[in-house]
């Protein structure tokens, strides 16, 4: 099945109204290939200034995150309903920030993916392992342990992306192998295949550890490789090499 390449611009908590106002212009005025679909991620704070600026129609919007109830005392959350009510199209859920620094749960994890996909977001669903948890030949173990909540708890795959972003990998400059990264992707859709059928043929797994505008290629001959979930990148002009690596 064709899977269409997907690259993801997580900004993080970097940026203000300036400079994500240069990074919108840009992907404005960019000649973006009809075989990518790009999602670019602000802070919260940007994502309503950023969907209004935003004129190129090949370029959708993201939240880094989503509460898992439509509304109430939950301050300093945003609800779903409240990301698709200014105009953004997808939600980052599980990253591995979110799972160490702020200690979310999988099963949290899940119960925000249910919630996002009834409110009719697109989903970027975030999984991968520590350092430590590598070395100790866990990959696979961690990247399914993570994937068996949303597993048992959503049926539609379809607008769920799959980011697997090994933790020791990002923002340290150091990104696995094409080789090292396709056996984990295609553990990863044999997991899938096993749980949710013939679905997982038509999810996308993206790879996102510091994933650059000179790396971006080297991984265009896996096959379940999807696309890319880029980080520091995505705030520079090199976003848009990455997005026509495939082109």
């Amino acid at each position: 099945m064709a899977r269409k390449f997907f690259v993801g611009g997580n900004f993080k908590m970097n940026g203000s109204k300036a400079s994500i106002k240069e990074i919108v212009e840009q992907l404005n005025a960019a000649d973006i290939p009809d075989s990518a679909e790009v999602v670019i991620s602000p802070p919260a704070l940007y994502v309503h200034w950023a969907e209004k600026h935003l004129t190129n129609d090949k370029v959708k919007i993201a939240a880094q995150n989503a509460f898992p109830k439509a509304s109430g005392a939950y301050t300093g959350e945003i609800s779903a309903s409240q990301i698709k009510d200014v105009g953004a199209d997808w939600v980052i859920l599980g990253h591995s920030e979110r799972r160490t620094i702020i200690k979310e749960s999988d099963e949290f994890v899940a119960e925000k993916t249910v919630h996002a996909l009834e409110n009719d977001l697109g989903v970027i669903l975030c999984i991968g392992e520590l350092l430590e948890e590598r070395q100790n030949g866990e990959t696979v173990e961690v990247c399914t342990r993570q994937l068996k909540p949303v597993v048992e708890a959503v049926k539609d795959w379809s607008k769920i992306v799959v980011a697997y972003e090994p933790v020791w990998a990002i923002g340290t400059g150091l990104a696995a192998t094409p080789e090292d990264a396709q056996e984990t992707h295609a553990a990863i859709r044999k997991y899938l295949s096993e749980k949710i059928g013939e679905q997982a043929d038509g999810v996308r797994i993206l790879y996102g550890g510091s994933v650059n505008g000179k790396n971006a290629h080297t991984f265009n001959d896996c096959p379940d490789i999807d696309g890319y979930l880029v980080g520091g990148a995505s705030l520079k002009p090199e976003f848009l090499d990455i997005i026509k690596s495939r082109s």
